[in-house]
C-alpha cells in the first residue's frame, strides 16, 4: 500500500480534492471526497475478493481514490468528469511509482467508470463501476426524496 498512500498525500491530488470540496460546498446530494473514494475502494476490494479477479489491492485503491478527482471539472467547465479525473489520474500515478501500464490500466477503468457497459465486466472497470453505484447509502440519505436517481438505481438497503 506504499503507493496508495503516496497518492493520498501527492500535491496534485490534495489540490484536486480540495476544489471538489469547494465545488461542493452547500450541495445536498452525494459528495465526491475521501468518504466516497474509500467506500468505492473498500467495495471493490470486496468485489475482487468474491469474484477471485486477482487485481492487486494497490491497483483497487489507486483507481477508487482517482475515479472522482476531477469532479471540481464537471462543475466548473463542463468536462466529464470521468475524462478529467483519467486525465488527473495519469499525472498522479506516474509521480506515486505506477508503471506507465498500471497508470494506463487504472485510467481507462476510471474513464469506464459511469458507462453501464461496464457493469458487468470481470475486471477493474468492472468491479469500479458496481463499487462506485454500490457506495451510496440512499436508505439514509436526507436528500433522498430530491434526488434525480430513480428507484431502481438506488440503495434501499445495506448490501455491502
Amino acid at each position: 500500500m506504499e503507493r496508495v498512500n503516496r497518492i493520498l498525500s501527492n500535491p496534485v491530488f490534495l489540490d484536486n480534492l480540495r476544489k471538489n470540496e469547494g465545488a461542493e460546498e452547500g450541495r445536498i446530494f452525494c459528495h465526491h471526497n475521501m468518504e466516497h473514494f474509500l467506500d468505492v475502494a473498500r467495495i471493490a476490494m470486496l468485489l475482487n475478493l468474491q469474484e477471485g479477479l486477482g487485481i492487486a489491492q494497490d491497483t483497487v485503491y489507486g483507481a477508487a481514490l482517482l475515479h472522482d478527482i476531477g469532479r471540481h471539472e464537471q462543475y466548473g467547465a463542463g468536462t466529464p468528469h470521468e475524462v478529467a479525473s483519467a486525465r488527473i489520474a495519469l499525472e498522479i500515478l506516474a509521480d506515486c511509482g505506477y508503471s506507465r501500464e498500471e497508470a494506463g490500466e487504472i485510467a481507462e477503468a476510471i474513464a469506464q467508470h459511469r458507462d453501464s457497459c461496464a457493469a458487468g465486466k470481470a475486471d477493474l472497470a468492472g468491479i469500479l463501476y458496481r463499487a462506485d453505484k454500490a457506495s451510496r447509502a440512499c436508505f439514509c440519505c436526507k436528500a433522498q426524496g430530491q434526488c434525480n436517481w430513480s428507484a431502481e438505481r438506488k440503495n434501499l438497503e445495506l448490501r455491502w
